[in-house]
């Protein structure tokens, strides 16, 4: 099952370049992140006619996540749990089964910055939340992942130049211990247990020519629960996209499953 996570910076802007990506692609199931559409207003019917269902997590002009997937979704729930206050659309999931049942959580983790200030303070209560959902998934024992727009740069390797991002709400101290709290629960980061080289990024500024320089960041991750990572056999990033018309700012990222 090939499983892919991709931001896409607006589904308006990338209503003709995504179908394209799709067909090429191939993917079974997709996780998208910043959708900034109401629920309502969502193009369903161009994914529906290529055979994936669809489900959304919307907000007007703002974050929203999203399930593409060939196979039916079941179980759906919207919101990440620990703030009934939070009216922000960054999480989703879902059980897919192919020979075996698997949850998929898609997220659009906070930026967080200007940092430090409240929005920092959200995007580290958010982390905080996020840590108990990842150690509720992993007691069920049962083949489950987290993907999408973490925000996090996870370690110098994951940037061409991390003295640039030293005090962004991406790299900060704070930020990256608190990836580092849930990976630490047992969870698999897919694409450093394939690719333990540096120069693989997933976001490239649209400014001063970051893309041709290869100036990114890598931020858009899978952390996979033993039982999930048990059945991975690959995880890339398809770098390719950006050569579009009309990219993102990111490209996918996905991971391939005996699943």
């Amino acid at each position: 099952m090939k499983i892919a996570t991709f931001n896409i910076n607006g589904i308006k802007a990338r209503v003709e370049a995504l179908p394209r990506w799709l067909d090429e692609a191939q993917p079974d199931v997709v996780l998208l992140q910043e959708i900034k559409s109401v629920d309502e207003n969502f193009p369903r019917e161009i994914f529906e006619e290529r055979g994936f269902n669809v489900e959304t997590h919307g907000q007007k002009s703002f974050n929203g996540v999203a399930i593409l997937s060939k196979l039916p979704l079941e179980d759906v729930s919207r919101g990440l749990p620990g703030d009934d206050a939070d009216e922000q659309a960054r999480w989703i999931e879902a059980t897919v089964v192919g020979k075996k049942a698997l949850r998929i959580c898609g997220l659009y983790l906070p930026n967080g910055n200007p940092a430090p200030g409240p929005k920092y303070d959200y995007k580290l209560a958010w982390m905080e939340r996020l840590y108990h959902r990842a150690r509720d998934l992993l007691a069920t024992e049962e083949p489950a992942l987290m993907a999408g727009d973490y925000n996090i740069i996870p370690q110098v390797e994951d940037a061409k130049r991390p003295e640039a991002w030293r005090d962004d709400a991406l790299f900060r101290p704070e930020s990256r211990a608190s990836f580092r709290k849930i990976l630490n629960l047992g969870f698999t980061e897919a694409f450093r247990a394939t690719t333990q080289s540096a120069g693989h990024y997933s976001f490239w500024d649209y400014q001063a020519g970051a893309w041709n320089r290869n100036d990114g960041i890598r931020i858009d991750h899978f952390l996979l629960t033993p039982q999930a990572a048990d059945l991975m056999r690959d995880c890339q990033i398809d770098a390719t996209v950006r050569g579009h018309e009309k990219p993102s700012d990111h490209v996918p990222v996905w991971v391939d499953l005996d699943i």
